[in-house]
């Protein structure tokens, strides 16, 4: 009997979550916002398909709702083939309510200062965009298509990405002006940092490696005291400049933590052992195990 992925079905009940829906009904309406009330306005670009939106929007007068949906809709198809039937699902509701949000809901620009549009703007489609992407959808297949164009051509995603946007604030400049284009720029960087910031998240994991002599202690503050999982690995320590042949045999501790609790653990293993050498790696996505110690109870 052939077995079915989880991504070859619709999960009804993560597209009808209430949590979800929520945080795309915010999301793409931030992105109105953004878009409505500072970006469009003033002919300001974002990246992606949100930045060819409002170029051809700008250049042919087309309706933007039509150009978002029409733009979207080979997104939607790259998403169902290589994510999954639930997330074209999800961005099929988040591309439609934000056409239906461009086409209806009327807002007076709110400024005409450069800066503010630039830095407002970015933060408040980024914010949006994130939103969309904790709901399970996205707004802007840029990226997707990159992860296929890839894999055709070669290049890189971020490469993909960087011509897809170069040769949009190109276009910017040639039509709008070098001023337009460069503020273009910094809305973009503003919307990219915004959003990172949102699917991220303050608590962005990151897996800190510990190698130290004490390594008994370090392993009991970390479980007992701090309540983190732990991962051991065998290596070996030594091969330093001048005595190569110097080596013993070493732990490696591995814990995955957020970045806010990065240096309580470093100093607190620095008073078990001044000389631990402690590296840290960013991690994109962490589940299961032990990621947050549970609170205690009396």
């Amino acid at each position: 009997m052939k077995r079915t992925h989880k991504a070859d079905v619709v999960d009804w009940k993560a597209v009808g979550n209430l949590k979800n829906l929520l945080l795309i009904l915010v999301g793409t309406s931030l992105a109105v916002l953004s878009m409505k009330g500072f970006m469009i306005p003033n002919r300001f670009m974002d990246g992606g398909i949100t930045g060819i939106s409002i170029l051809l929007h700008e250049i042919f007068h087309i309706n933007i709702s039509f150009l978002v949906i029409i733009l979207n809709v080979l997104f939607i198809y790259l998403g169902y083939k290589r994510i999954g039937k639930t997330f074209a699902v999800q961005t099929t509701i988040a591309v439609i309510i934000l056409a239906i949000g461009l086409l209806f809901v009327e807002i007076n620009p709110i400024t005409h200062d450069k800066l503010l549009i630039a830095a407002f703007g970015g933060i408040l489609i980024g914010t949006g965009v994130g939103l969309v992407i904790r709901g399970g959808g996205v707004i802007d297949g840029a990226e997707v298509i990159a992860v296929f164009t890839g894999r055709k051509t070669g290049f890189s995603n971020s490469e993909i990405i960087m011509l897809i946007n170069t040769l949009i604030f190109a276009v910017a400049a040639f039509q709008f002006g070098i001023e337009t284009a460069m503020y273009s720029i910094i809305t973009y960087f503003t919307a990219t940092r915004a959003t990172n910031y949102v699917v991220d998240g303050i608590e962005e994991y990151t897996a800190m490696n510990i190698i130290c002599s004490q390594t008994e202690e370090v392993k009991s503050l970390l479980v007992n005291d701090l309540g983190k999982g732990i991962t051991v690995y065998k290596g070996e320590r030594g091969y330093l400049p001048g005595s190569f042949e110097v080596r013993t045999q070493s732990d490696i501790i591995v814990t995955i933590i957020t970045r806010l609790e990065i240096k309580q653990i470093q100093d607190a293993v620095m008073e078990i052992d001044p000389k631990a050498f402690i590296y840290v790696q960013s991690i994109k996505e962490a589940s299961g195990g032990i990621l947050k110690a549970k609170a205690h109870t009396k």
